[in-house]
C-alpha cells in the first residue's frame, strides 16, 4: 500500500517501510497472539492476514527458526505469498510456496532453505507421513480459515504433529466465522491446541472506524404454473416412494417436504434391517435413493433454475445407462412421472424468476447507482454457467468455479482463478457469478453488491460471503429467496445459527482462562513470551515502534516445547518383545530362526524372478539425502543412538485412510510414501500388503475395476510374503452375496495364490498389525525394505476383456460373455442391437447404450 503522509506505519526490521498501515486493533491482536495459541476472529477484510504477519516478524526476529502458514486453496496460497514478500524484509527466494504442484523432491529440498512456508495443508500433512519434512524448527505455524479444522481435515494431523515435534511451537488460528456454536468453536480450539480467543467485531470502537454498513435485504420470489408443475410431479412420486417406506415401519411422515434429519434417521433404521440380512432393508434402502435424487431435482427447480434440472436430469439419465447402475437410478428415469417432469423441463423457454430478479438488481447497482462491481453467489455449478451465459448479454460476466471437472463443466485451474480475480480487481468486467470457491478468504474486491441467489444454510459460509461488501464503503447484501420453497426454511435456518455464532464469539471474548481449562496445559507453557506480570520482557537489542509487537524475551525460548512434546509423545512400540507386566508380546510368537530358515530356502529367488536381488536396482529414496541432515525427522527418538528405526512404505493412494497419518505419528517408526505398482504397504523386502475395507473386498468380487484375484497375483509374483488384510466387521452381513461365494473367494486367495490373509477390526486394528509385522521383519528378523515388483502386462484376453467392457462401462464380466459369444473384439463392435440382446445378461438399455457408444459421431 502506497505510504501517505496522514497514514502511521508499523515499523520493525523485518517489516518494509512505509507499508503496513498501523491499526490499533491489529496491533492488540498480534501482541496477544505472539504470546500464546491464540484463535484470531476478524471480519472478513479486515486485515487478519497482517495480524500473523505481524505474530511471524517478531518471531523470526526473537526466535528464528521457520514460519509456516496454511491456507485452504491454491488461490489463497499464492496471495498470501504475493502480499508476504511484499511486506517482509526476507529474500523472495526463501518466501516458497508448497502446493501439489511443486514435486516431492523439490519440496524436500525447499523446506530446508525456506525461512517461510506457505502451503496447502494436504500437502504439508503428505510430506509429514512421507517423512520429507520436519517441524522441529517452525517457530510460527498459522491457520488460516480455520474453522475447517475439524474431523479429519488436514489441519487436525498437522496441529497435532506440531505441538509434538515442534522444540518452541506457537500456533494463530484465523477466521472470520470459526463456529455456529460453542462447541464448535471449542473443538476447533483443542483441534488445533488453542488457548485464547481474541475476538473483535464491527462494534469495536478499534475496528468501527474501518468498516461501513452493510444492508441485508431480502427479495420474495413467485414461482409460475410451469415451474410449480415440474415440481408438484417430482413431489408426487416423493410421495409414492415414502408411502413404501412406511410399510417398512422407517417413517410415519409422507410429506414430500420431509426434513434431512428425518431422512438420516430412517437410512439408520434401513440399514439395521440390512445388517440382519432382511431383504426389505434393501429394497428400502434404494428407495430411499430414489427419494433423495428426487428431493434433490426439486430443490434444483424451486431454488436454481430449470437449466439446473434438466442437466441434472441428463445425469441421472447417463447414470441409469451405465454399466452397474443402481436400481434406483433405472425406477427413476423410468418413472412416468418423472419422464413427465423431464419433457416440461425440456419444453419450458421461460427465465426461472430469479434470473430476472438477478438482472434488474444488477441493472439497479452498476446502471442506476454507478455501482462498480458485484459477486452472485449460487450453490450451483449449473446455475452458475447458466446465469454468466444469461447476464452476460447485458453485463460484462465472468463464472468463478473450483478446479474440479464435471460432467459437462470444465473447473478453473489455479492461474485461469487468479487471473479472473486480477481481470475483476482491475474493473475489466463488472459481474463475477461464484461457487462457493470465492467465500474463504481470497482477495475479492470490495463490491457494491453481494447477492444471494439462494440462502446459506449455514452461519459460517453467511458471513464469509457478506465479508465481500462493506469494507471500504458501505455494502448491500441481497438474498432471493422463492416462496414457499426450500428457500424460506433454509433462510431462517442460516440467521439463527449466524446469530447464534455472533452470540458466541461474543461470549467467549477474552474467555481464554475458560479454554485453558479446557485444554491440555501442556499447551500454555509460552515462557518465550511472558514475563511474570504476562508481559514480555525488554530485549534491548530490539527496537520495534509498532506498541503490541514489542520485544520478547529469549530467556527460555525452548521452555515451551518440553511440555508440549512430553504430552503427545507416549505412543509405545506395539510389536514390543516383551510387555510391561512380563508377559510376551507378539514378537515373541512364531516359529525359531532355525524353522524359518529351513522355510525360507527358495523363497528369495522366487521373491525376484530371476535371482537378481530385488533392491540392486532400486534407487536411493529421496528422503536419504534429507535424513542426513535433518535428523529428528528420520531417527527414532527412543532407545540408543545406533537403534535402526523401522520404516513402512505406503502408497499414496492409501491417504484415504488415516493408517499412514496413525502410523506416522509413532516414534518406533517412519514412513515413506510411494506410488506402489503393487500392494498398498511394502513391510519389507519379502512382506507387502494389500489391505481391503470390507465394502472393498466384496467390491471386487462383483466386478470392479481389478478383480481381487488380479491385484493378489501381482503380489505373489513379486512378494516372497504376500498378505492380504481385510479390515473390517460383518463381511457376511454387509451386502447381499451368499456367504458361499465369499469363503469360496477367501479359500482360493488363501490355497491357489498362497497368501495370507488377517482380519482387522478398524483402521487402528490395522495400524497396530502393520506396525507388528513391520517391527518382527525388520528388527526381529534383520532383514531391509525394498520396493520391487509391477504390475504384470495383460494377456491378449485380458486386453480384449479391457477394450470391451471399457464400452458404455458395460465391465469385465457382461464383456466377457460378449466376447465368448462373438468370438472377437471386432464382432462385438459391429453386431447390431437384436444380435446384442440375444447375448445373456445384455438387456435392452445395455444393448441400445452399446450401438449409441460405438455408432455415434465424435463430437
Amino acid at each position: 500500500m502506497p505510504a501517505s503522509e496522514d497514514v502511521a506505519y508499523v515499523d520493525h526490521p523485518l517489516l518494509a517501510p512505509s507499508f503496513i498501515e498501523r491499526r490499533l486493533y491489529q496491533i492488540r491482536l498480534a501482541g496477544t497472539a505472539r504470546n500464546g495459541h491464540t484463535l484470531v476472529c476478524l471480519p472478513t477484510g479486515l486485515g487478519k492476514t497482517t495480524v500473523s504477519l505481524l505474530v511471524t516478524a517478531q518471531r523470526l526476529y526473537d526466535v528464528g527458526g521457520k514460519s509456516l502458514f496454511l491456507a485452504p486453496t491454491k488461490p489463497l496460497v499464492q496471495q498470501h505469498a504475493d502480499f508476504y514478500r511484499e511486506a517482509l524484509n526476507v529474500p523472495d527466494d526463501e518466501i516458497v510456496v508448497f502446493t501439489g504442484d511443486v514435486r516431492p523432491d523439490d519440496r524436500a529440498a525447499l523446506w530446508q532453505e525456506a525461512q517461510i512456508v506457505i502451503a496447502t495443508p494436504q500437502v504439508i500433512e503428505n510430506d509429514l507421513i512421507g517423512n520429507r519434512i520436519s517441524l522441529r524448527d517452525v517457530t510460527h505455524l498459522t491457520f488460516d480459515e480455520c474453522h475447517r479444522a475439524s474431523g479429519d481435515y488436514a489441519y487436525v494431523y498437522i496441529a497435532e504433529r506440531y505441538h509434538a515435534d515442534a522444540e518452541d511451537p506457537l500456533v494463530t488460528g484465523m477466521s472470520a466465522s470459526p463456529g455456529g456454536d460453542e462447541e464448535a468453536i471449542l473443538e476447533v480450539c483443542e483441534n488445533l491446541g488453542i488457548v485464547d480467543v481474541e475476538v473483535m467485531t464491527e462494534e469495536d470502537a478499534d475496528v468501527s472506524e474501518y468498516t461501513h454498513d452493510t444492508d441485508v435485504e431480502w427479495n420474495r420470489i413467485q414461482l409460475p404454473d410451469e415451474i410449480l408443475e415440474i415440481r408438484d410431479a417430482l413431489n408426487e412420486v416423493i410421495t409414492d416412494r415414502l408411502e413404501k417406506l412406511k410399510q417398512l415401519g422407517v417413517t410415519k411422515s409422507t410429506k414430500p417436504d420431509i426434513s434431512q434429519k428425518k431422512l438420516n434417521r430412517m437410512r439408520a433404521e434401513l440399514q439395521r434391517l440390512m445388517n440382519a440380512d432382511k431383504s426389505e432393508g434393501y429394497k428400502g434402502m434404494s428407495t430411499h435413493a430414489e427419494v433423495m435424487k428426487l428431493r434433490r431435482a426439486v430443490e434444483l427447480v424451486e431454488t436454481q433454475s430449470v437449466e439446473s434440472v434438466r442437466r441434472y436430469f441428463e445425469r441421472q439419465r447417463n447414470a441409469a445407462r451405465s454399466s452397474g447402475a443402481s436400481k434406483a437410478s433405472q425406477r427413476l428415469v423410468a418413472e412416468p412421472k418423472v419422464r413427465e417432469a423431464m419433457r416440461k423441463a425440456e419444453s419450458f423457454d421461460g427465465l426461472h424468476p430469479k434470473f430476472r430478479k438477478t438482472r434488474i438488481l444488477l441493472a439497479e447497482t452498476l446502471g442506476i447507482q454507478d455501482g462498480e462491481r458485484v459477486i452472485v453467489f449460487t450453490e450451483s455449478r449449473d446455475t452458475a454457467e447458466a446465469l454468466t451465459e444469461f447476464l452476460s448479454e447485458s453485463f460484462s460476466v465472468r463464472r468463478f468455479v473450483g478446479q474440479g471437472d464435471r460432467e459437462g463443466s470444465d473447473g478453473m485451474t489455479q492461474n485461469e482463478q487468479q487471473e479472473t480475480l486480477d481481470k475483476f480487481r482491475n474493473g475489466e468486467f463488472e459481474v463475477l457469478v461464484s461457487t462457493s470457491v470465492a467465500e474463504e478468504g481470497l482477495d475479492v474486491p470490495e463490491v457494491d453488491l453481494v447477492l444471494f441467489f439462494e440462502p446459506v444454510p449455514t452461519a459460517i459460509r453467511s458471513i464469509q460471503r457478506k465479508g465481500r461488501t462493506g469494507r471500504q464503503a458501505d455494502g448491500r447484501v441481497v438474498v432471493l429467496l422463492a416462496e414457499d420453497t426450500r428457500d424460506e426454511a433454509y433462510f431462517w435456518i442460516s440467521r439463527r445459527r449466524e446469530k447464534t455464532m455472533q452470540n458466541e464469539l461474543r461470549d467467549l471474548k477474552g474467555a481464554a482462562d475458560d479454554l485453558e481449562a479446557e485444554l491440555d496445559p501442556s499447551q500454555r507453557d509460552l515462557s518465550a513470551f511472558a514475563g511474570d506480570d504476562g508481559n514480555s520482557g525488554g530485549n534491548a537489542g530490539s527496537s520495534t515502534g509498532n506498541g503490541g509487537v514489542d520485544d520478547a524475551t529469549e530467556n527460555g525460548a525452548n521452555g515451551a516445547s518440553a511440555a508440549a512434546s512430553s504430552a503427545s509423545n507416549g505412543q509405545t512400540a506395539a510389536a514390543a518383545t516383551t510387555d510391561s507386566d512380563g508377559q510376551s508380546g507378539l514378537a515373541d510368537f512364531g516359529p525359531s530362526d532355525e524353522e524359518l530358515a529351513r522355510a525360507e530356502d527358495g523363497d528369495e529367488e522366487s521373491a525376484d524372478g530371476d535371482g537378481d536381488p530385488a533392491d540392486s536396482d532400486t534407487d536411493p529414496s529421496p528422503e536419504s539425502e534429507a535424513d542426513e541432515s535433518d535428523e529428528p525427522a528420520t531417527v527414532a527418538t527412543a532407545g540408543t543412538d545406533d537403534e535402526e528405526t523401522v520404516e513402512i512404505v505406503v502408497d499414496q493412494r492409501e491417504l484415504d485412510s488415516n493408517i499412514a497419518r496413525t502410523l506416522s505419528k509413532r516414534e518406533d517408526l517412519t514412513t515413506r510414501l510411494e506410488t506402489l505398482a503393487v500392494g498398498d504397504y511394502v513391510l519389507s523386502d519379502r512382506v507387502a500388503v494389500e489391505r481391503k475395507s470390507v465394502s472393498d473386498f466384496l467390491d471386487t468380487l462383483t466386478g470392479g475395476d481389478r478383480s481381487i484375484f488380479e491385484q493378489v497375483a501381482d503380489l505373489t509374483r513379486h512378494y516372497a510374503r504376500p498378505l492380504l488384510i481385510i479390515e473390517g466387521r460383518d463381511l457376511y452381513e454387509e451386502r447381499n452375496i451368499h456367504p458361499g461365494a465369499i469363503r469360496g473367494a477367501l479359500s482360493s486367495v488363501a490355497v491357489d495364490f498362497n497368501v495370507s490373509v488377517l482380519f482387522t477390526e478398524d483402521e487402528d486394528d490395522t495400524a497396530e498389525m502393520l506396525a507388528t509385522i513391520a517391527t518382527r521383519e525388520q528388527t526381529d528378523r534383520e532383514r531391509t525394505v525394498s520396493v520391487h515388483g509391477g504390475k504384470s502386462a495383460k494377456t491378449l484376453d485380458e486386453q480384449q476383456e479391457y477394450v470391451v467392457s471399457a464400452i458404455a462401462d458395460i465391465g469385465p464380466v457382461t464383456a466377457r460373455t460378449l466376447l465368448e459369444a462373438f468370438g472377437s473384439v471386432e464382432a462385438v463392435m459391429t453386431a447390431n442391437e437384436d444380435d446384442l440382446k440375444a447375448v445373456r445378461g445384455v438387456g435392452q438399455v445395455t444393448a441400445e447404450r452399446i450401438r449409441e457408444v460405438v455408432g455415434s459421431e465424435y463430437r
